[in-house]
């Protein structure tokens, strides 16, 4: 069983996005806890809402009350609606909001059947519910519950070989928008880079580019971020998309904090050195570029290369998957620099030194050996043949979780608060 936990400020957005799937028929309303019932069973948005109404009026400080919990069994299971009941009721009651009102909704519009919980994490003393060790309590209870309901025990990694939706985007399969979304709201959250070049870098593998622009408005300087579809040739397709549309994540701001957050931990990071002593060994075999990429590809690591129009190297970049960091060539230091690489494959100059120091780096720095030693995560998994990947980046197929795509970018959609507009004082 894998939960899910998320908070908002929006209860209302919460309650459409799974009122929307009932409409829609993919869904329905398995049961209530503590909801002012209705006639015929059936409710709208604003009669859901309000049985929370008297919690939110008491909430003394707690920004993010509502609580969307999704509960996912392993896609084996067959779980009736009465264990999922049960379920519900018990995950609720073990995380301390047996007592709270909560809406619980049964998604079945993808291949695995699943319940969304909607509720609020306030009590009616407008006090906030303790949320002390939540995940390790959550992990906890979701093992129990496998054992109580003898279910078969799930892990993220079922989900991504039975859902493979986070792919690079495809123009020709449409809704541009949810598929660049499921990529850039999450891979700050997975990967460390510091630069926007090593960030583009990065979202080339899922066929998508950003941009900065900059403009003036009221006399003022603004400056925003768009993002692009490409195709295989990483050509431009389509029509951008505003970085506003897809949450502050995806925003130039919280990526430029990113850069900085990033900068001065990379700058010593330990599998700087492996990665160093990887890229030199796979050069001692003096292999052309393409061979060169094979190599690194075989231990998780994407080389993308930049050329201009005469075919010059002006920039290469090193995506590993191992660590997950992103660094530029020249960032590995002088000898990794695009220049070395042009040098080497276009005019046969020598390839890179590679010092004892680099060679001796696995073995002498224990945080280095267990990088490489330490099984990759599931989630990074991906494909060695680098054909596919030059062709359409499907390597990374399953490199994000599969609850947080296609649920999450509908919901935030749902949930996003329309602003109201600030009337002026006439002086």
């Amino acid at each position: 069983m894998i939960a899910k936990i998320g908070r908002s400020n929006n209860l209302y957005g919460a309650l459409a996005y799974n009122t929307l799937k009932v409409e829609k028929g993919n869904g329905q309303i398995l049961f209530t806890n503590k909801m002012i019932e209705t006639f015929n069973g059936k409710y709208t948005i604003n009669q859901l809402a309000q049985s929370f109404s008297p919690y939110l009026i008491a909430n003394r400080k707690t920004e993010k009350h509502t609580l969307h919990i999704s509960l996912n069994p392993n896609p084996k299971n067959k779980v009736s609606d009465k264990q999922f009941k049960e379920i519900a009721e018990h995950y609720m009651q073990q995380m301390g909001y047996g007592e709270q009102p909560f809406v619980v909704f049964k998604h079945n519009d993808i291949n695995r059947t699943h319940i969304h919980i909607v509720s609020v994490c306030v009590d009616e003393q407008g006090k906030k519910i303790s949320d002390k060790f939540e995940k390790k309590r959550s992990m906890k209870i979701c093992r129990e519950m496998e054992q109580k309901f003898g279910l078969i025990p799930a892990t993220e990694k079922d989900f991504k070989i039975n859902n493979n939706f986070f792919k690079p985007v495809n123009y020709s399969a449409g809704d541009l928008k949810s598929q660049i979304a499921s990529v850039v709201r999450y891979l700050p959250n997975y990967y460390k880079y510091q630069t926007f070049g090593e960030y583009n870098a990065l979202l080339s593998l899922f066929n998508i580019t950003a941009e900065k622009v900059e403009g003036e408005i009221n006399g003022k300087i603004q400056k925003g971020l768009l993002y692009f579809p490409i195709n295989e040739d990483k050509e431009k397709i389509g029509l951008p998309f505003k970085a506003s549309l897809f949450g502050k994540n995806a925003g130039l701001i919280a990526l430029e904090t990113h850069f900085k957050k990033n900068k001065n931990e990379l700058k010593n990071h330990p599998s700087k050195l492996t990665l160093k002593s990887t890229i030199s060994n796979a050069f001692k075999s003096k292999a052309n570029e393409q061979n060169f990429k094979e190599l690194l590809a075989k231990q998780n690591i994407n080389v993308i290369v930049r050329k201009n129009s005469e075919n010059r190297i002006y920039g290469i970049t090193f995506i590993d998957h191992n660590s997950r960091i992103v660094y530029n060539g020249s960032q590995l230091g002088k000898e990794f620099s695009a220049n070395t690489f042009n040098d080497y494959w276009k005019n046969n100059t020598p390839a890179i030194n590679v010092s004892d120091q680099h060679q001796q780096s696995v073995n002498l720095n224990s945080n280095d050996a267990n990088l490489l030693s330490e099984e990759q995560h599931h989630l990074f998994d991906f494909l060695d043949n680098i054909q596919k990947q030059e062709a359409s980046a499907d390597i990374f197929i399953g490199l994000l979780p599969k609850a947080q795509n296609e649920q999450q970018t509908e919901l935030d959609s749902a949930i996003k608060p329309n602003k109201k507009r600030k009337r002026r004082k006439n002086q």
